[in-house]
């Protein structure tokens, strides 16, 4: 029904439009920026498509932390309105739990802002548990 696959490199500008419904006070222009910035640090993206339309993402950092050791990070998940509520979040994650076992990761960690009440409910029906804060500090 859908097709979930990593988005080639070459084509990763084909994200900002559902990363500005994400980040909608974030231009266009600092997000190709950033994006093209995070490619050369790593950074994945898993893409979900109903025929051609992409229709949600996930970015994926693959990281190795000595109380954790290598694992999978999910961030800036977003599924177009039209198809939330229709399972595509729990197909991709599944996606994104089995991609994390074929490259050996042992675990997965993701950072989920403290007023997102439904983002925190749908990472505990993943099977995710609260263990820390996650702090920040602008300069």
């Amino acid at each position: 029904m859908y097709d979930i696959k990593l988005i080639d490199t070459a084509v990763i500008d084909d994200i900002i439009p559902l990363l500005q419904g994400l980040n909608p006070q974030i231009s266009k222009t600092i997000l190709k920026k950033r994006l093209a910035q995070m490619v050369l640090q790593g950074y994945q993206c898993v893409g979900v498509y109903d025929a051609q339309k992409l229709i949600g993402i996930s970015g994926l950092w693959v990281l190795t932390k000595y109380y954790v050791g290598k694992h999978i990070e999910p961030d800036n998940v977003y599924i177009i309105p039209e198809y939330q509520g229709r399972g595509v979040g729990k197909l991709m994650m599944n996606w994104i739990f089995e991609y994390a076992k074929s490259i050996n990761c042992e675990a997965s960690e993701l950072n989920c802002y403290v007023d997102n009440e439904a983002g925190r409910r749908f990472w505990e029906q993943h099977g995710y548990t609260a263990i820390g804060y996650h702090f920040q500090k602008k300069f």
